[in-house]
């Protein structure tokens, strides 16, 4: 098990939820308790502490996985996004009216 991947390190796929994460994490530590496997149980509880809830496992998911395309594609998409039309609240609210009537 490597400390570098906290899913293969609980023995999950990414696609584990916070119930089977914990389910995971809570048979490894009665598994390797720390006072007989300190390193091991150090490794499991960096693990679980990395991916334990949804907002982790994005943050986990944002420093893993590589970032798509290239810096001047990213530069040309805000630019498309950026030189579209912006509607005035009026005319976002005439949309509106028309829609309800």
């Amino acid at each position: 098990m490597t400390a570098l991947d906290p899913y293969s390190t609980l023995g999950l796929t990414n696609t584990a939820d916070d119930g089977a994460i914990r389910a995971a994490y809570l048979k490894l530590t009665v598994q390797f308790p720390p006072e007989q496997h300190p390193a091991k149980f150090e490794q499991i509880r960096t693990a679980y502490e990395t991916i334990r809830t949804l907002e982790a496992r994005a943050k986990y998911a944002l420093h893993v996985e590589p970032i798509q395309g290239s810096l001047d594609d990213l530069e040309a998409d805000v630019a498309k996004n950026a030189a579209r039309p912006r509607l005035t609240l009026e005319q976002l609210l005439g949309a509106f009216r028309k829609e309800v009537a």
